[in-house]
């Protein structure tokens, strides 16, 4: 009879921390996940800030006539060169899907910084080309994401 108390205490006690460490397991991979969603929606929304910043600003530098060919580089340089380096955390961090997605619309956004550069303005067919194919591309990357 004491054998029998013995070894149901042991076999409940077993029991009790099988469970506690299937529970912890489980536990520990959901707040895992939930850590890398959330840090993967972090950098997405970053990411998409910074290509929108940065489309914004060749818009701007479209629009205006005067500019002198330097400034333009310059500024327009300048206003994209936030993008690259989000652009290598995208490729580390995120599925392999949504970096095509997000390599395509960088790649667009370069070529439309490009084109404002060389002098394109906003009522040039080069300009609206590219600001078509960029913001394609933009679409496609949102909806991957």
């Amino acid at each position: 009879m004491q054998w029998f108390a013995l070894v149901s205490t042991v076999v409940g006690a077993a029991i009790a921390t099988g469970s506690a460490m299937l529970l912890d397991r489980q536990r520990w991979k959901r707040e895992r996940l939930d850590r890398e969603t959330q840090a993967r929606r972090t950098l997405y929304g970053e990411y998409l800030a910074r290509l929108s910043a940065a489309r914004h600003a060749c818009g701007n530098l479209a629009r205006d006539p005067d500019m002198e060919p330097s400034t333009r580089r310059t500024t327009a340089r300048e206003a994209f060169g936030p993008c690259i380096g989000l652009r290598y955390q995208m490729t580390i961090s995120a599925p392999g899907r949504v970096v095509e997605a997000s390599e395509d619309a960088f790649r667009r956004l370069r070529d439309l910084r490009d084109r404002v550069m060389e002098g394109a303005l906003v009522t040039d067919a080069a300009y609206l080309e590219g600001r078509r194919t960029y913001d394609d591309a933009l679409a496609a990357l949102r909806a991957t994401m």
